[in-house]
């Protein structure tokens, strides 16, 4: 039976054919993307880069530079350029610069593979993903793990792709090899997210440890695993792994670790966490049951879980309310801690399209510049990431507030972008021509 939305389809051979042909399409599309980014970044040279000091003082600040997507030997691209592709395609402006530098990578230091791809033999996501581990090599060594790859890129895994770049760096850039080495030793890390909670409980933990210390985790946590299931555990395999993980580190706390100094036990002080907690009026009350917002992590938890986590020795601070429908004025330029508060508490991200950056950590902008008569007030105030700062400051980026944590933006050639609470929509999908 046909669908009703795809009238033609009226066999399985035909759905096939389909989606088939839909396939070829995406892919089609996607390498038109790529060359879109080359012919953008070719628009967005290293020469055009003003060098216009933004302060008065030669050489101290500019007001943009040039900068490197791609590994050596690729073009520099202007700093903003990739901010208005990202607009256009829904992109944020650091996926817009990871695209625009696999294309530039694939361009002018993978061009067997870039010759692939054209001819639709290599599917565009598939080449990225190789122009992503290539960056970092020499020339020369990009050229060789091109010339190696070409006659079988569509053909392999990324395992074994990884080898082949791994040889290349040995080969051609040993010290480079040796620093990333170290560089690894040193990201070395274990991370249990206890700050980001599920409401049911559960926690996310991850690591990257040297391989003889996951080894031998790996076996005392497989062991422990088998000894819940001799003593009569029905969980699965994950579940048990997941409990003798708790188990192990609670033989460990057993452990009288305690220093002795002078004496006297050295007691270490837990560490302080800050979390930033929203409640409703209607959670406050101490038989209510409900939900509460973790603005740190974007989550919700439970009320119960929230006074668990003010119980026994947390030291709680209570913050006063802040109104988020009161206008505050000031004359000043400098904006009190109070409107500050107000104006990410409204937005809580940066204000420009498709960027997630935590309100927390961008700065405060006036919209209408306080230079040009904007005031310092609840209704003229938006956080905004610095890299997005500079761009409204410096690269012809404009916006104006509509209405509450809702923005209007135009880009330099014309593209009209909304961000309303979060969310950005394109508004004109093609700019005026100039």
């Amino acid at each position: 039976m046909a669908s009703p939305e795809l009238p033609d389809c009226d066999t399985p051979a035909a759905v096939l054919a389909f989606v088939e042909a839909q396939r070829a399409a995406a892919q089609a599309a996607e390498v038109k993307v790529l060359q879109g980014a080359l012919a953008w970044a070719a628009m967005h040279p290293e020469e055009l880069v003003s060098t216009s000091s933004t302060n008065g003082v030669a050489g101290l600040i500019f007001a943009e530079i040039a900068v490197p997507l791609a590994g050596e030997g690729t073009p520099l691209v202007a700093e903003f350029a990739p901010m208005e592709l990202g607009a256009a395609l829904g992109l944020s402006t650091d996926s817009a610069k990871s695209l625009i530098g696999d294309a530039l990578e694939l361009a002018h230091r993978l061009k067997r593979t870039w010759a692939l791809v054209r001819a639709g033999e290599v599917p565009a996501w598939k080449a990225r993903r190789v122009a992503q581990l290539t960056t970092t090599l020499p020339l020369a060594g990009a050229e060789y793990v091109d010339r190696q790859l070409a006659p079988v890129v569509a053909k392999i895994g990324f395992a074994a792709i990884g080898r082949l770049v791994e040889h290349a760096r040995v080969t051609f850039d040993p010290e480079g090899a040796e620093k990333q080495r170290r560089q690894a030793a040193d990201g070395r890390r274990f991370d249990v997210h206890t700050e980001s909670a599920d409401f049911d409980g559960t926690v996310q933990v991850e690591g990257t440890l040297d391989l003889a210390d996951a080894l031998d985790l790996d076996a005392a946590i497989r062991q422990g695993a088998q000894e819940l299931a001799a003593l009569g555990s029905e969980e699965s395999l994950d579940v048990r792994r997941s409990m003798a993980a708790g188990e192990l580190a609670r033989r460990q706390l057993t452990l009288d670790l305690m220093a002795e100094a002078g004496g006297t036990a050295a007691v270490v002080k837990p560490r302080q966490v800050v979390i930033h907690v929203h409640l409703s009026h209607a959670a406050i009350g101490r038989d209510e049951a409900g939900i509460a917002r973790v603005e740190e992590t974007r989550s919700i938890v439970s009320t119960d879980q929230v006074r668990e986590w003010c119980s026994g020795d947390a030291q709680v601070v209570i913050k006063p309310v802040i109104d988020l429908d009161a206008h505050h004025h000031t004359a000043a330029y400098a904006v009190p801690d109070r409107l500050v508060e107000q104006t990410r508490l409204i937005q809580p991200s940066c204000a420009f399209p498709w960027c997630e950056r935590p309100a927390r950590r961008c700065d405060t902008d006036h919209v209408v510049a306080h230079g040009d008569g904007g005031p310092t007030c609840s209704c003229n105030l938006a956080p905004l990431c610095r890299r997005h700062h500079r761009a409204k400051t410096h690269a012809g980026w404009t916006y104006e507030t509509t209405a509450p944590a809702t923005y209007l933006w135009r880009s330099p050639h014309g593209l009209h972008l909304e961000k309303d609470h979060g969310t950005t929509r394109l508004l004109t999908a093609h700019p005026p021509d100039e």
